[in-house]
């Protein structure tokens, strides 16, 4: 049977969200924690524009993993998807003086890989969020909620 174009469509956006992640080495030299200053700085910023359904997904005990987190959160509509994204991005670079490394999908308006090379956030809508299933994808790693 042959794939929708919204179905080829949202293939073609997992594979390049995705496949940043495999052109870069995870740095091991500062591991991160749920402590960690960008770690909760980036979930504070999830919240503050009204991300739902925030988990972190640790990662740190597997071994082909390319981040020691996922923090996965959904946005309502692309207006919101934005601005969560750019609000992270924000709060990262003001409290944590760091840049993104790399951050894909703004202008498909589905779903925003910010990656900050140990920690990798993905902004999505809720329809591609139940598609791509990241949780699944990554089920062995350690699962936490982080909704107010």
């Amino acid at each position: 049977m042959a794939k929708s174009m919204y179905h080829q469509t949202k293939d073609r956006n997992l594979n390049n969200n995705l496949s940043v992640l495999e052109t870069r080495k995870k740095n091991t030299a500062s591991r991160l924690n749920r402590n960690s200053k960008i770690f909760k700085t980036i979930i504070n910023a999830i919240q503050e524009k009204k991300g739902e359904n925030i988990i972190s997904l640790d990662l740190r005990k597997i071994p082909e993993a390319v981040a020691d987190f996922f923090i996965v959160c959904e946005a309502g509509n692309p207006t919101l998807l934005k601005a969560i994204a750019d609000e992270v991005e924000h709060e990262v670079k003001e409290r944590c003086g760091e840049a993104p490394y790399k951050h894909e999908g703004r202008q498909a308006q589905q779903w925003i890989l910010i990656d900050y090379v140990n920690v990798v956030v993905h902004v999505m809508l809720p329809e591609p969020r139940k598609f791509y299933r990241l949780e699944e994808m990554w089920s062995d790693a350690v699962t936490a909620e982080h909704n107010d």
